[in-house]
């Protein structure tokens, strides 16, 4: 079988498209690639789908947590708390049983069992709770003189955050926020190690790496064909959020601008 051939059997096979049976013997190079570029399809929509609802939540969550009144600040504190005191491998594990027990009440629940959405919703609030401490701490940074100016000329209510508030704050918090972004795109390769079953052997990259790990006794082939997929992924997500941080601080003077930088995360 020729690699062009290979490629169409297997290109979309973590989707449902394409050959439904796995190699079985004599792998080569051109298959583990392919299959494992498959299931990076994945990783890529639990991060951006996680990254793009769990940043208006942490907005809120973090707002929440700067309010006075005690009935919304006390939730968000909790939320933030929990969701970042917590391993992200138990909150999936503790999430499939909560939806598998729903599903016997409701059919509603039936489709958060499956990983595409009960996976979903778990990276969505943990990303959300870490980002919100994020966005709470570039809050609580404003300069005041921002604030007393914006009242100066007017500025009040939503008019005020939304001009002023808002975008200073994400000015602050964004080149943490990337590393939390970039975190969590390698922390969706646990999502098909938790409870969530990987239905029809349909897994992400981390799921096909293994395959071929256990299959052929070498994790020296498979895994860094993961990590040169991670990586791939990772200057992607550095180079969107590096344009977006350049349009949060062009009003600034050239040697002003924070340029963004990576700090590996080794441990949550």
């Amino acid at each position: 079988m020729s690699c062009w051939q290979t490629i169409q059997d297997y290109a979309f096979r973590s989707l449902g498209y394409g050959e439904r049976l796995l190699p079985r013997g004599d792998f080569t190079l051109c298959q583990q690639v392919t299959l494992i570029g498959s299931g990076m399809i994945w990783n890529i929509y639990f991060g951006v789908i996680a990254v793009f609802v769990g940043f208006f939540i942490a907005t809120a969550v973090a707002l929440g947590k700067g309010a006075a009144n005690p009935w919304i600040r006390k939730p968000s504190e909790w939320f933030i708390f929990v969701l970042r005191g917590s391993p992200l491998f138990i909150q999936f594990f503790f999430a499939y049983f909560l939806f598998l027990s729903l599903k016997s009440f409701s059919a509603v629940f039936d489709a958060f069992t499956s990983a595409w959405l009960g996976a979903l919703v778990v990276l969505v609030l943990n990303t959300a709770a870490y980002s919100g401490e994020i966005f709470y701490g570039a809050l609580r940074s404003i300069p005041k003189g921002d604030v007393e100016a914006a009242d100066a000329y007017g500025f009040s209510g939503w008019r005020r955050f939304r001009r002023i508030i808002w975008p200073t704050m994400l000015r602050l918090a964004w080149p943490a926020y990337t590393n939390e972004a970039i975190f969590l795109f390698h922390a969706t390769t646990l999502v098909f190690l938790s409870g969530f079953p990987a239905w029809q052997q349909r897994g992400d990259a981390l799921y096909y790496a293994s395959y071929f790990a256990d299959k052929t006794f070498n994790p020296f082939v498979p895994y860094p064909i993961l990590a040169g997929f991670f990586i791939l992924l990772t200057l992607t997500v550095t180079s969107v959020f590096g344009l977006i941080n350049m349009r949060l601080n062009r009003h600034l003077p050239q040697e002003r601008r924070e340029k963004l930088r990576l700090r590996l995360n080794l441990i949550r």
